[in-house]
């Protein structure tokens, strides 16, 4: 036999062994028979439930989504599931069908805070405080701390007291006419009135929206929008404005501005263009991380917005949008100014309501549970992620929007009719569409947040 076969003959029996190895180590993965169905194990974390699938997270962030007969999903749960077919992080809807599955009792701390809310975040530090006072509070209580409102124009020391809400947004109509006195009057009325210092929110982007500076009263002239400051300083002028914004706001006792729009548009004719920076997306990741950190000491907390990225989609307060571009473009152009800002330690990301079809062909980004946990697991964000306003209209046509919110992993949820809001909650506790700890979890964020900004005070009623 000459070397040319023995060479040969070597390769086929490699091939062997390995083919050989492969079976074996695919029968060894494989558990116990279910009848004549090969069943397998997944140790998770329940995402989400809806419409005969469930979302699972394993111990490796990735999720999986699974079909299943079974309704008594919570969320928040975690458990051991069996199942058949195959799962696999790259597809949307794998090709599995749930069989059965157990609970498995979630490990806490000494302070009895469950293992699973912890994540060495920015609020870390607070999460002692943050529990022992959910510890005292009633459902009612939580359920009102997730909720960020709009500033109603009647009842709202009354609706305060009844609905324990976790803060206000205010608008321009809230700021009309009045002077620094009265505008630090209704807020410190609305503080004094909270069991828990309320979160008081803003619109300041400066440009096209502006909400306290468009009453001269308040402020002697409307700010600037950022890429006007830019091409009047550059990042050193961006610096000096967001500080002086902050220090007009805090002064009439606002303490949250959702800004900045860290969105890369490239046209001029988007939608979102001349509320951005108007730069490319390095300069954009720059201006976040300059924004935050200018911020940083000020006593007004900045929101990064709209993530994961607006691009060159449609307005969402009048109805749906829909972003078709690739994973990659979004990756390599919308996601860097928020990673920047992340980094720079923002405090809050509010998502937006377009639909981005390379991470969730099926929800706006608001509702997915996909792009949360893009945001929590790749870019590693530990803070308070918000909704936009509930009530815009590329919801209109979606029921149950504030149950689809929670589920999706938001922490606070911006809502007009926060009335609706509060008892879809209470009641999807009380039917069991929602697990309890899901709002705990959700007001514990917030409660942490709160201690962070140095809210938090023995005067609390």
């Amino acid at each position: 036999m000459n070397k040319k076969n023995l060479v040969t003959i070597g390769i086929i029996i490699c091939l062997c062994l390995c083919i050989g190895a492969v079976t074996i180590i695919s029968v060894l993965k494989e558990n116990d028979y279910d009848g004549d169905i090969k069943t397998k194990e997944l140790v998770g974390t329940v995402m989400q439930y809806s419409n005969g699938t469930v979302k699972i997270k394993d111990d490796e962030e990735h999720v999986y989504t699974c079909k299943t007969d079974d309704t008594s999903f919570n969320v928040g749960d975690n458990i051991s599931m069996t199942y058949t077919g195959i799962v696999d992080k790259n597809y949307a809807i794998e090709d599995c069908q749930v069989i059965s599955y157990d609970v498995i009792a979630q490990s806490t701390t000494d302070e009895g805070i469950p293992t699973g809310w912890l994540d060495n975040g920015i609020f870390s530090a607070f999460y002692k405080q943050a529990y022992a006072k959910l510890k005292t509070m009633t459902l009612g209580e939580k359920i009102g701390q997730v909720l960020l409102a709009r500033y109603p124009d009647s009842n709202s020391l009354e609706d305060i007291k009844k609905y324990n809400l976790g803060g206000f947004v205010f608008f321009e109509k809230d700021f009309k006419d009045k002077s620094e006195s009265e505008v630090k009057k209704m807020i410190g009325s609305a503080q004094e009135s909270s069991k828990i210092p309320l979160l008081t929110a803003v619109d300041e982007e400066g440009g096209k929206v502006v909400r306290v500076s468009s009453n001269n009263l308040l402020v002697p002239s409307k700010f600037k929008a950022s890429s006007e400051l830019y091409d009047l300083g550059g990042l050193a002028e961006i610096e000096k404005d967001t500080k002086e914004k902050s220090r007009i706001l805090s002064n009439l006792g606002l303490n949250l501005n959702l800004a900045p729009v860290v969105d890369v548009a490239s046209k001029s004719t988007d939608y979102m263009y001349d509320r951005t920076l108007k730069q490319n997306t390095e300069v954009t990741s720059n201006y976040a991380k300059s924004v935050i950190s200018a911020s940083k000491g000020t006593g007004v907390s900045y929101t990064l917005k709209h993530f994961p990225g607006y691009g060159s989609n449609a307005d969402t307060h009048l109805g749906g949008a829909t972003d078709t571009r690739s994973y990659d473009d979004l990756m390599n152009n919308d996601i860097p100014p928020f990673k920047k800002g992340i980094e720079a330690g923002a405090e809050a990301v509010l998502v937006s309501h377009n639909v981005v079809t390379s991470i969730d062909n099926n929800n706006p980004a608001s509702l997915s549970s996909k792009v949360h946990e893009l945001l929590r697991s790749d870019l590693k964000f530990s803070g308070v992620i918000i909704t936009d306003d509930i009530a815009m209209g590329a919801l209109n046509n979606i029921d149950n929007t504030t149950i689809k919110a929670v589920k999706a992993g938001n922490d606070l949820i911006i809502t007009t009719d926060y009335k609706t809001s509060f008892n879809e909650i209470k009641n999807a506790i009380s039917d069991g569409t929602l697990n309890s700890e899901q709002i705990d979890k959700m007001a514990f964020k917030v409660l942490a947040w709160k201690y962070y900004k140095m809210m938090m005070n023995e005067n609390e009623k």
